[in-house]
């Protein structure tokens, strides 16, 4: 054991690297702390957490801004920390951002389930013992008022629609919809045509809608369903799915819409 959860917050998970929102901010907290990039750590959803340590360890936290304070006192982002037995760890309402990412020396063990009050945490084995001396650019957390802005290219069913719908994907503002999760980022505005709007001559006869097929998915999927507004698929996406994937995020952009708050906007640039 390496530490108690006295609250969970709205929701805490024990992540590995490739299921965080936002990959890189886990990653910094791991490099901080000379942790090895498979290491796992906590994804923080808004704050509300608060910890227990059992043990000693050191901890690095990034991601979300907000008050964290350790034993009553402010702790530094995008820093490690020593922490002692008994000491508590409080994670306040996120400012910037939506999601802290919490990462432990020796790495969290992941966890199925989201944590729950009495929960317990396992730490790795650290390498060595001391924390990494390396210089991390700090990265610092999406301000809210601000549009957040993802690079895209088509996908493999773009060329299923005119040029008009693909103009306007990646011309006007969408915004991050309440309904978001871990499983997609889905966006509201003014609804593209939907899958199926531009029908296939047959040999013989009149035009028909192609059937949806089911298609592996990958994350930063820009799915095009029935609706007309676009998802996005993120970490907890679905292996295959039948909505054309109509464009893809580039990789490097995604972990920015993990950090996008419901109501923010967003603008798809292709």
């Amino acid at each position: 054991m390496g530490a108690v959860a006295v609250d969970p917050g709205p929701l805490t998970l024990a992540l590995a690297p490739d299921q965080a929102l936002d990959r890189a901010s886990l990653h910094l907290a791991n490099a901080m702390l000379g942790n090895p990039d498979s290491a796992g750590g906590l994804e923080i959803l808004l704050g509300g957490l608060r910890l227990r340590f059992v043990t000693a360890s050191a901890l690095a936290i990034t991601g979300a801004e907000g008050v964290v304070k350790l034993n009553g006192s402010e702790l530094p982002f995008n820093k490690a920390v020593r922490v002692s037995p008994g000491a508590v760890l409080e994670f306040g309402p996120a400012l910037f951002g939506i999601r802290y990412y919490l990462a432990v020396q020796g790495g969290i063990e992941p966890q199925a389930e989201p944590l729950r009050a009495g929960g317990t945490l396992t730490f790795g084995r650290a390498h060595g013992h001391n924390i990494s001396t390396e210089h991390h650019a700090p990265r610092r957390a999406l301000d809210p008022e601000r549009p957040v802005v993802a690079r895209v290219e088509r996908g493999p069913q773009a060329e299923n629609y005119d040029a008009g719908t693909w103009l306007r994907l990646t011309s006007e503002p969408w915004i991050l919809s309440p309904e978001s999760d871990r499983v997609g980022a889905r966006l509201v505005g003014r609804p593209l045509e939907p899958a199926g709007a531009t029908a296939v001559a047959g040999a013989t006869g009149p035009a028909t809608t192609p059937v949806p097929q089911s298609q592996p998915l990958l994350s930063g999927s820009v799915l095009l369903p029935p609706s007309g507004f676009p998802v996005i698929a993120l970490a907890g996406h679905p292996p295959t799915s039948k909505s054309p994937v109509i464009a893809v995020v580039r990789d490097e952009d995604l972990d920015l819409l993990g950090q996008a708050r419901p109501g923010q906007m967003v603008h798809l640039l292709g």
